[in-house]
């Protein structure tokens, strides 16, 4: 089974990855999509989860997405973390055309790669991202600009399905997202009102 870190060495693994789509205005916009009447949901296996950055094999191209991720126990944010939801945008789009799910597109191993997580008790309204590729400024978004809160998102996932202790909430990823290739660096940060909360490097392998 796969495992995360939290930020005293501790290893937990989580049953999966609960995922809320089209969470920000401007990344609807940039992929053409129109904005949801009610939350939109997938789920990455524990299959999917990595700590380290690794190109899909086979494949042509490959998008990263940046978000706000977080740890639940008992039902409530217990750590929060920086992730990576690795899209296949190509298959995905052929999915959607086709009015199919889009697990292939998402769920593939190694297609949610996460940080360490540090434990988090504050307000999650002050919670930013920033995904630096290359030293370049590629994303920026934060829980402010959210469509969907995280509490919020948690009680309507609640709705038809339950959460796992060490489970992880990933919140959607601003406008920005990209393709990537092999030996790329990526630096991903959280910030908690606009200081660094933590900081990882990942190389594309």
């Amino acid at each position: 089974m796969r495992s995360i870190i939290l930020d005293d060495d501790i290893k937990i693994v989580p049953s999966k990855v609960v995922c809320i789509g089209r969470n920000y205005v401007e990344h609807i916009k940039e992929l053409d999509n129109d904005i949801p009447d009610e939350m939109v949901f997938f789920i990455k296996p524990n299959s999917s989860i990595s700590q380290k950055l690794i190109f899909p094999q086979g494949e042509p191209s490959c998008h990263y997405e940046s978000e706000i991720s977080f740890l639940l126990e008992n039902n409530k944010i217990s750590a929060v973390g920086f992730g990576l939801d690795l899209t296949l945008r190509h298959v995905q789009s052929k999915l959607k055309k086709a009015g199919l799910p889009w697990e292939r597109a998402k769920a593939f191993r190694n297609s949610a790669v996460f940080s360490k997580f540090v434990s988090f008790d504050g307000d999650v309204n002050k919670l930013s991202l920033q995904l630096f590729i290359n030293e370049e400024l590629k994303q920026k978004g934060g829980v402010s600009l959210m469509i969907n809160k995280p509490e919020n998102i948690i009680n309507e996932a609640n709705t038809f399905l339950d959460f796992e202790d060490a489970d992880i909430l990933m919140t959607g990823t601003p406008v920005g997202v990209d393709n990537f290739k092999k030996g790329d660096i990526f630096i991903g940060k959280i910030l908690y009102d606009e200081k660094i909360l933590l900081e990882q490097r990942f190389e594309v392998f």
